[in-house]
């Protein structure tokens, strides 16, 4: 077991960590407003697309380019991949384009197997995080990803950053029934691991993230504000609330 320091209060007895992904380990804007961008351009090239229209696809999935920010109410980095894929969807069939869905599934597949290879321009670590995950793993702490992405996606990034060895657990919204702020998730990682959700923590960005913790009843939840949601909002939710991860100490 460690214990976890955050803002002077000391959370005890902690087998297991459970970290949402982006927003929390790795920079939520570099890697989404990436991601959107290929996907929304390729859709544009399938319906040949003005600019106004790609841009607006961009918008609707959740980037907003011009405040180089991704949108607080999402859909991308809080919602379901199949969410965000439903938002370029509708727009194309407002405007009367035929086999939205069809296309755009294809879209993001193919997006998919282009990027699995060409992480380092998307991957960007969040400061402090991979001296965390070293600290909690050389003490023999559990560690898990509990992330809206697809599972194999958030195991090619821990791939990608050599950290797959030191997550006990990693799954994306596509293991469970119910996405966050539902308790499914955890309650998958606690009983895969076989941990008691009392011993357990959840650390995220998204006010989803707080209420999947509060909802599966683990020990904490703590807030960073690393990610998309304002430092008001997360603070309503918890008393832990930080910058980013690097202001977690673990003895």
């Amino acid at each position: 077991m460690v214990n976890l320091k955050v803002n002077n209060e000391i959370i005890n007895n902690i087998n297991l960590v459970i970290f949402d992904r982006d927003g929390t380990l790795i920079d939520l804007y570099h890697y989404w407003s990436q991601m959107i961008k290929m996907r929304a351009y390729l859709i544009s090239e399938k319906f040949f697309l003005s600019k106004d229209d790609t841009n607006r696809i961009v918008f609707e999935m959740g980037v907003d380019q011009e405040n180089n920010c991704l949108r607080p109410e999402g859909p991308v980095g809080i919602k379901k991949r199949e969410i965000v894929m439903q938002a370029a969807v509708d727009y194309l069939e407002a405007k009367g384009y035929k086999k939205a869905y069809e296309v755009c599934l294809d879209c993001f597949k193919d997006i998919d197997v282009q990027t699995e290879n060409k992480l380092d321009g998307l991957i960007k670590p969040i400061n402090g995080m991979l001296s965390l995950i070293d600290s909690l793993h050389s003490k023999s702490c559990k560690l898990a990803i509990a992330t809206t992405d697809k599972t194999s996606r958030a195991e090619l990034s821990m791939d990608y950053l050599k950290l797959t060895d030191k997550f006990a657990c990693i799954i994306g919204c596509d293991a469970v029934d119910n996405p966050k702020p539902a308790s499914d998730m955890i309650d998958y990682i606690t009983k895969k691991l076989n941990i008691k959700k009392e011993e357990s923590v959840m650390i995220g960005d998204a006010i989803t993230d707080i209420k999947m913790g509060d909802n599966a009843k683990v020990k904490a939840s703590i807030a960073v504000s690393s990610g998309i949601t304002p430092k008001e909002q997360l603070g309503a939710l918890t008393k832990f609330l930080i910058d980013d991860v690097s202001k977690i100490e673990v003895f």
